[in-house]
């Protein structure tokens, strides 16, 4: 029987590569992009997501069978706390009562390889605190010091820690619904485009985040992944950052952190 599966981000990257794995196995897609979804909505706004993820459940007929968050922004600014980090907690949080109305409902967020890079402490914890107007003055803060590239992986591990925190509290885990994150290395989409324009930012790019298994990643690499996370074949993965990055966790931190 066809599943009813949210995907925000569905218009293209990871999103769309996933929408058409999930319809080519026969789910119902309901996709949720600025435009050009089933659901447009700008996931930037607090009234944005509570409307998004309405119409979504409405969509579906009260019944989420796995929602999917793909949408985000990698362009340094306050977008990567309200769409990266807010977008997407707020957004799962709503769907939460139509996830439990499914006999086997999944989430699953995509996080980043850089949330396990240096972070700015502050805009984190604002985050996990649900403070949205504390974590852009931060934000702002960081803007102003010249440290906006940290905005990134301050969105990306404040959204990993929400998930692992979330996947056991009342509600969730005791509902029957996983909450887990993949985390990609670089991903060939038209979002990391201009990583590779220029060749000393290729270069810092390579460094930062080293990829010895097979290089970069295609978008259909990661929905692979995420599929079967979203997948009835998932029935006790929970509260994990599954990295699919080529190797690269594993260098830059060591055996040691596992």
């Amino acid at each position: 029987m066809p599943r009813n599966v949210v995907v925000t981000g569905s218009g293209s990257g990871i999103g769309a590569a996933l929408t058409a794995l999930l319809r080519a196995q026969g789910d119902r897609v309901i996709g949720v992009d600025l435009r050009g979804g089933e659901i447009d909505a700008d996931l930037s706004t607090p009234d944005g997501r509570a409307t998004a993820a309405a119409a979504a459940a409405e969509a579906a007929g009260g019944v989420v069978d796995a929602v999917v968050t793909c949408a985000g922004t990698s362009v340094p600014g306050m977008a990567m706390v309200t769409v990266n980090y807010f977008g997407t907690t707020e957004f799962v949080t709503a769907l939460r009562p139509a996830l439990a109305a499914a006999p086997r409902p999944r989430a699953v967020l995509i996080g980043s390889i850089s949330g396990t890079r240096p972070a700015d402490p502050d805009v984190v914890a604002a985050c996990l605190a649900a403070d949205e107007g504390k974590a852009l003055e931060h934000a702002e803060r960081a803007v102003a010091d010249g440290r906006a590239q940290q905005l990134y992986p301050s969105s990306k591990a404040a959204l990993a820690q929400w998930a692992r925190r979330t996947a056991v509290a009342p509600g969730w885990a005791d509902a029957g619904i996983p909450v887990n994150v993949v985390a990609p290395g670089v991903v060939l989409t038209p979002m990391s485009a201009g990583l590779f324009d220029d060749p000393e930012r290729k270069k810092v790019m390579d460094a930062a985040v080293p990829m010895p298994l097979n290089g970069y990643l295609q978008p259909e690499d990661v929905a692979r992944a995420v599929l079967f996370l979203a997948s009835d074949d998932n029935s006790h993965i929970t509260g994990q950052v599954l990295y699919v990055d080529g190797g690269a966790e594993a260098t830059l931190r060591g055996p040691e952190d596992f």
